[in-house]
């Protein structure tokens, strides 16, 4: 506990060096989402049936370029070997990672909702909701982001190769991360949002367990 914490204490600090990367990151995010916008056309009625879809893939498109630079700070300073020398164990520094990670994605598209609803005249009447199901899909894409960022990070074209190995992983947390905010927005007569978000949280659960117990091997090879 105490190497995660110290772990999670070394991430805040990055992140607050680097707080003009997240607002970069936003920026692009939002412009996605309004290109989609632009990309339907005026037809309010469609905009806001795939308001959900179009904020899942603006925060994907986005989620690459934080999580490519997950090690950036390491590599410039070559501290990676570094950490994994220190006798602290390689789950405790991939956890500090992840949740740096998960507490950046959830930030953003806690930020790209208000966009959304002016856009695309989506309606969030339950926006606590909301905001659970923004942070268990950030959720399922934080834990293994964080571990291809690994894999990836002595790549010349990581920004490249990692969406490559990363979107295929995380297509069924975008299917239901998409699936529980549209029954949030449209209404759910039938009573799906629990199934589907009970099914994000065993994701969420898969990915944070195993991606945890590679890690070590990665970083080492």
């Amino acid at each position: 506990m105490r190497d995660l914490l110290a772990a999670l204490h070394k991430e805040a600090l990055l992140q607050w060096r680097s707080r003009a990367q997240l607002l970069a990151v936003f920026v692009f995010g939002a412009t996605s989402l309004l290109l989609f916008s632009f990309a339907v056309g005026p037809h309010a009625e469609l905009l806001r049936e795939n308001a959900a879809g179009f904020l899942w893939l603006g925060l994907l498109l986005a989620s690459t370029l934080t999580l490519a630079e997950t090690y950036q700070a390491e590599m410039e300073q070559r501290a990676l070997e570094g950490l994994l020398l220190l006798p602290a164990s390689p789950p405790a520094l991939y956890y500090g990672k992840a949740l740096s990670n998960w507490f950046q994605l959830t930030l953003l598209g806690s930020g790209l909702v208000p966009l959304m609803v002016v856009l695309y005249d989506a309606n969030v009447p339950r926006p606590l909701a909301l905001f659970a199901v923004i942070a268990l899909g950030c959720a399922g894409l934080s834990a293994p982001g964080t571990l291809y960022a690994a894999m990836t990070h002595q790549a010349r074209s990581r920004q490249t190769l990692l969406p490559l190995l990363l979107f295929p992983l995380v297509v069924p947390v975008l299917i239901a991360s998409v699936k529980a905010t549209s029954l949030l927005m449209t209404g759910d007569p039938m009573g799906q949002l629990r199934p589907w978000m009970l099914l994000l949280a065993c994701f969420d659960a898969l990915h944070w367990s195993l991606c945890g117990l590679l890690f070590g091997r990665v970083v080492e090879d």
